[in-house]
């Protein structure tokens, strides 16, 4: 799968040259955008990727961008790129969600360096994405009083005192918890809390 490169830069001349660096890679799509609105109106047909993000634009800042990209969810990861690099500056982007910061100018090894390193990470958390959602699925296929059975399970409780909470014999909640167990496809508790915590619902 080809890797997608945004370069997010009001900058034309730095624009140019970064597509033309990037471009030559085979294993890459890049695209460039004039502006942090270019590039968030863009979003809906993008796919997922690295933003190299300018801090210092016109209109919406590489800040501005960053905190619209976590606050929607955006499936982007954002190295920051300022010429004007201090570390009140790197803090902030990265609490914003930047996952790096390179501060101009910088070698081409580095930027290929740091694009890989960002790639990584991204791979990574498309597999988490993905196992996130197939629990999230497994979890769909259980009654509501399974899943409180379950919940129940995960806090160490006892089938008498689950059975006392939702108000229904121990008997029940063993049939519950048979039902569950057979659902989810585990042989164990614990196998069913590693899905429980996949699924989000232990924090």
């Amino acid at each position: 799968m080809a890797k997608r490169i945004y370069i997010v830069d009001d900058d034309a001349t730095i624009r140019r040259s970064l597509l033309t660096l990037l471009t030559r890679r085979d294993d890459c799509l890049v695209e460039g955008f004039a502006s942090g609105e270019a590039f968030l109106d863009a979003t809906p047909r993008l796919g997922p990727g690295i933003a190299l993000l300018d801090l210092h634009m016109s209109g919406l800042s590489g800040l501005d961008v960053l905190t619209a990209v976590r606050r929607d969810g955006l499936p982007y990861l954002c190295v920051v790129v300022t010429g004007n690099g201090s570390i009140a500056v790197a803090v902030e982007a990265i609490k914003r969600g930047a996952i790096d910061f390179l501060e101009k100018p910088y070698d081409q090894e580095t930027l290929f360096d740091r694009l890989e390193r960002a790639f990584d990470r991204l791979a990574r958390s498309g597999e988490t994405a993905a196992r996130a959602a197939a629990a999230q699925e497994q979890i769909a296929r259980l009654a509501p009083r399974e899943v409180d059975v379950l919940c129940g399970l995960i806090a160490g409780k006892v089938n008498k005192v689950i059975a006392h909470d939702l108000a229904i014999s121990p008997r029940t909640v063993e049939v519950y918890r048979a039902h569950m167990m057979n659902k989810l496809h585990v042989q164990s508790l614990p196998d069913a809390l590693r899905i429980a915590f996949a699924a989000g619902l232990v924090h």
